[in-house]
């Protein structure tokens, strides 16, 4: 295999795929990034068996072939070549030969034979959706997702695609960010899926500002072809929990608050805050809301905040990290904060299809 590519080309589309290849594999051949020059140019990918990522660029194929190359190595030797000229040479050994100018590198590879297949899809459940539109659905909402391996169905986010919308969920148990988005398909196609948190960070990556993502689903996996790029996962196989139960059907209180400032006065009475169990508590009070933290042997911090509230007085305690959460990744200007009581759920909303229920930390803490 023979090709010249300019470096940042080259350079553009190894970082496109190596984020998620890992040095730690038990398996050396999931170090290595998979090329192959042909027709359809030069073809980048990795895969850890879980997430695979695919990228094309152009490049001159002298000998069309393919090989595996260690991903690491091979990205920064690129990123240090002098000039933008640049070309690869592959014997039949896997034995690499980069050369840019007068610099000159050898690499040994590993017979692409070993790299595990991309699955192949059917194309039997097809959806598309703006680029920015998922992004954005996705930053609104996957940083609500369990870390906790044990609660293995929400290491991830679902993905319900019913009635012509798409509903995307994350939950830890603890706090739940939800988003609806007007989609068309055909009802056969609806279904209910769970996107593991490693895709959801990768599409988070991959993703533009401009052109659609097209998602296929079959059993088990899913695809997203993102401009030049393909994008395969494995699905988490499991129930995701109804999530729609825990939305509260009333709450007593409402008030409108300025996002950028309710979130900068949580951010510093959070400082307080160093035990993951200390809450910043929230009084509701006549035209006035009181961040503040009473820490034992730490100190205290308070900030108020002028609202428009007539209500009755409300003091209810939340975990600084959940309250956060929302408020830094929306953008609109205000935020629509409700409650009920101090054992109650809280709900942020905006004025698009946004919704995060928060639950309160037990009363006395």
């Amino acid at each position: 295999m023979k090709f010249s590519v300019t470096k940042d080309k080259l350079l553009e589309g190894l970082q496109h795929v190596q984020n998620i290849v890992s040095t730690k594999t038990t398996l050396p051949i999931l170090s290595n990034v998979h090329i192959q020059a042909g027709k359809k140019g030069i073809q980048l990918s990795t895969t850890d068996l879980e997430v695979g990522v695919r990228c094309s660029i152009e490049g001159e194929i002298q000998t069309p072939g393919a090989t595996t190359l260690p991903a690491k190595r091979f990205s920064n030797i690129v990123r240090e070549l002098p000039f933008q000229e640049m070309s690869v040479e592959v014997d039949d050994k896997n034995i690499a030969v980069i050369q840019s100018g007068q610099a000159f590198f050898k690499i040994m590879g590993l017979p692409e034979e070993e790299f595990p297949p991309f699955p192949k899809f059917d194309e039997t459940k097809t959806f598309k959706i703006e680029q920015k539109v998922f992004k954005d659905i996705l930053r609104k909402t996957s940083y609500a997702s369990s870390t906790d391996e044990t609660r293995y169905v929400l290491n991830g986010v679902l993905l319900s695609f019913k009635d012509n919308k798409l509903t995307v969920v994350a939950t830890d148990g603890r706090r739940m960010a939800l988003i609806e988005q007007d989609m068309e398909f055909s009802k056969g196609h609806e279904c209910d899926v769970i996107l593991p948190t490693k895709a959801v960070n990768e599409l988070g990556r991959l993703l533009g500002d401009s052109g659609e993502v097209k998602m296929v689903i079959s059993e088990n996996q899913i695809s997203f072809s993102i401009d030049s790029t393909l994008l395969v996962s494995k699905l988490i196989e499991g129930t995701y929990p109804n999530f729609r139960q825990v939305i509260p059907t009333e709450t007593k209180e409402r008030v409108t608050i300025e996002r950028e400032l309710f979130m900068q006065a949580v951010h510093r009475v959070a400082i307080l805050v160093e035990d993951k169990t200390d809450p910043v508590k929230l009084t509701l009070s006549k035209n006035n809301l009181l961040v503040f933290a009473n820490i034992p042997e730490v100190g205290e911090a308070k900030e108020n905040l002028a609202v428009n509230y007539k209500g009755r007085e409300v003091t209810i305690s939340f975990k600084a990290q959940y309250l956060l959460d929302p408020l830094r990744n929306l953008d609109t200007d205000t935020v629509i904060f409700e409650l009920s009581d101090t054992t109650d759920p809280g709900v942020i909303k905006n004025n698009t299809p946004f919704l995060y229920v928060i639950m309160p930390m037990r009363p006395g803490v």
